[in-house]
């Protein structure tokens, strides 16, 4: 897509019928200044659906309300999910300003849907009587979702509440848009150049590689190297430069991403963040957003949060007091500093790997080419769901790096299409993330999904991935197919919409068969010899696949549990986001030589928007659920075991939110979840 600014042509692609191979949106046509005519009519549109839903002169029904409510606003739906997907995935200055101003508009649109009073009205009549409607169980669950969903935007505040409260979200909308740009700002600034061989001591070839490439797309002399933000530079730079004040520079710009005074300075923009927020919880009637947020969770409660996380924290911080003697003798041996900071613990962490169980990350990356991976967690989805992916080119897509594939079902029906785009780039926000360009649904006889799984590898020829690179690729996959498979008669149910808390549990449970030895016995091949990973490298692995848990651990819990607390204040308390911070970590015993995954200037888990405020934890939540659900495929003996996997299709990845999350799960696995298997999975609970 191109970025140029332009006066859109009369005729505009995104009003038109998208009528190319699989209904793909026109990337190739679309220009920015297309959007904002579009939303004008799309908007427009959607509107005039709501008032005809709203004003139906018949009594409502199901048909004539819920399902009405549910297939409407499709010409909306698309732009938005085009616009979103460029957003992230392949922004522009253009776009940015056009995002900038479109958060508040998207947010006052969707308050004249959810505060439409007389269209609440119909569904709130529907919903009292909906025990006594012949309704099957989707359709009630639809009934009872759209409610909630209704009741939590508004619609049962008195007329001034509502207006104020339309006002907390508009405002909200934009800041959370802001938020995200100015991280983006700070890693799209930020390089490192490495100016001669002293800077790159200790640099194995893949990050050598990596770093000429980023040093390419930046435009700069063929053979430089850089160090970006991009965590899949940034870390193993980390991991290996034998440069301990590189290291220092590279961390301290990560941390300080978002924090620096000026016009990308997230702290003033948080704090406002957090103050509408409890503003919103105290309109609906609740102590705190966090109480607020939970009400549509599994964990219920904050209180049931602090006490999953606590069960892995104090364990956590015990066994890295163990793991830290032995960095500080492998410090000791080395020459380096024995008191440790933050930017000494993954280069120590991988001396000691390679001491403890002769294990390199050098010698296994060749194994894990991108491509290879990518074959690998295909393979899986074939063996479990019986389903296949058959590449296609010569479309038009986003980017030229994104790759189209055609997934097809056992009977080679198509099924849906899936979108990959793996690698790191200025215009791109960091992290990995599932969307969708179009979802399933059963409107007009049946949607084809159109998935996107988004990642922020170093672009290398070949790309070459760590083992922690390949678990992101399935996790993401694993949302992919949760995606993909969903067989939903209602848009609101399919797929991915469903509580935030168990979102996670098909992408974490995926991550499992990364692991598995037949799954790598014959994907995990050296990129330039072809020759398996082997027995040996393989148990090498497996042997140190606990070593550095207890910091991982201690890294993300940190900010779940400093998350729970910032949203668990009391309304109306002001809050100094660094200060906030810093009191937590104390509080907490955080280790200043591990830290923090995630510094609040630049979480956009919690302020890009509202989908994971009060809910970092969800990633642990959903790892119980995980660890406990991958157990069933261990009984039967086979992770690919027929009878399991088809329980597993049809209550977790095709259901959607067609059932209660935790009737999906006891209908899956035959009971409830149990905590043990994650704290044994995590090496902090003996076996």
């Amino acid at each position: 897509m191109t970025s140029v600014t332009c006066a859109a042509p009369a005729i505009n692609p995104l009003l038109q019928d998208w009528s190319g191979p699989y209904g793909l949106p026109p990337f190739a046509a679309v220009q920015p200044d297309h959007f904002l005519p579009a939303f004008d009519v799309a908007l427009a549109a959607h509107l005039a659906e709501i008032d005809a839903i709203a004003g139906n002169p018949e009594p409502a029904s199901f048909t004539n309300t819920m399902q009405a409510f549910d297939e409407s606003g499709r010409l909306r739906s698309r732009t938005e999910l085009l616009f979103h997907n460029l957003t992230a995935s392949e922004t522009s200055p253009a776009l940015q300003a056009l995002e900038r101003e479109m958060a508040p508009r998207q947010a006052a649109h969707n308050n004249a849907v959810y505060m439409n009073a007389t269209l609440f009205q119909r569904i709130d009549s529907l919903y009292d009587q909906r025990n006594s409607l012949a309704l099957d169980a989707e359709q009630l669950r639809l009934v009872e979702r759209v409610h909630l969903d209704f009741v939590r935007a508004g619609a049962k505040l008195a007329p001034e509440a509502r207006q104020r409260y339309g006002a907390v979200m508009q405002e909200l909308a934009g800041l959370c848009a802001q938020f995200g740009q100015n991280v983006l700002a700070d890693e799209a600034s930020f390089v490192l150049e490495l100016k001669d061989e002293a800077d790159l001591v200790g640099l194995p070839k893949f990050v050598l590689a990596a770093a000429e490439s980023a040093s390419t797309q930046r435009g700069l002399p063929v053979g430089s190297h850089v160090i970006t933000l991009s965590p899949s530079l940034a870390e193993p730079f980390l991991t290996f430069s034998a440069r301990r004040d590189l290291r220092e520079l590279i961390w301290r710009a990560r941390v300080a991403r978002g924090a620096h005074t000026g016009s990308h300075d997230n702290r003033p923009v948080a704090a406002r963040i957090m103050a509408l927020r409890q503003e919103q919880a105290a309109l609906h009637g609740y102590a705190s957003y966090a109480d607020y947020e939970l009400v549509d969770r599994m964990a219920g409660q904050p209180s049931a949060v602090i006490e999953l996380l606590m069960q892995a924290w104090e364990p956590a911080k015990a066994q890295a007091n163990a793991d830290r003697e032995a960095l500080v003798a492998m410090a000791k041996s080395l020459g380096e500093p024995q008191e440790l900071t933050a930017w000494d613990w993954r280069y120590l962490a991988q001396k000691v790997r390679e001491q403890r169980y002769s294990l390199d990350d050098a010698e296994v990356k060749p194994y894990f080419a991108l491509d290879n991976m990518i074959n690998a967690m295909f393979d899986c989805a074939h063996r479990l769901f019986g389903i296949s992916f058959v590449e296609q080119q010569g479309h038009a897509l986003h980017h030229p790096d994104a790759r189209l594939w055609e997934v097809r079902g056992g009977g080679d029906e198509l099924v849906g299409l899936f979108i990959g785009d793996n690698y790191a780039r200025p215009s791109k926000r960091s992290g990995a993330w599932m969307s969708v360009f179009r979802s399933q649904s059963g409107h007009a006889g049946g949607t084809l999904p159109i998935v996107i799984n988004n990642n922020n590898f170093a672009k290398a020829a070949p790309t070459l991935l760590s083992f922690a690179d390949v678990r992101t690729l399935f996790h993401e996959f694993g949302h992919g197919l949760h995606g993909l498979l969903s067989k939903a008669k209602y848009e609101r149910l399919a797929g991915t919409r469903v509580l935030r808390d168990y979102v996670e549990f098909p992408s974490q449970l995926f991550e499992n068969w990364a692991l598995e030895d037949e799954v790598l016995t014959r994907h995990a091949r050296h990129y330039a010899t072809g020759e398996s990973l082997g027995a040996a490298l393989l148990a090498k692995l497996k042997a140190a696949r606990h070593f550095d848990q207890a910091w991982q651990t201690v890294q993300y819990v940190g900010p779940a549990l400093i998350d729970m607390a910032l949203h668990s204040l009391p309304n109306g308390s002001p809050v100094d986001i660094a200060q906030f911070e810093l009191q937590q970590c104390q509080l907490l015993g955080v280790p200043p030589d591990i830290g923090l995954r995630h510094h609040l200037s630049h979480f956009q888990h919690l302020f890009s928007g509202a989908s994971y405020a009060a809910g970092y934890y969800v990633y642990m939540w959903a790892e119980v659920l995980e660890a406990d659900g991958f157990d069933a495929f261990t009984q039967a003996s086979n992770p690919f075991d027929p009878e399991t996997a088809a329980l597993l299709l049809r209550h977790v990845y095709s259901a959607g939110n067609t059932q209660e999350p935790m009737a999906a799960f006891r209908a899956f696995r035959g009971r409830d979840p149990q905590v043990a298997p994650m704290l044994k999975k995590r090496g902090l609970l003996s076996a």
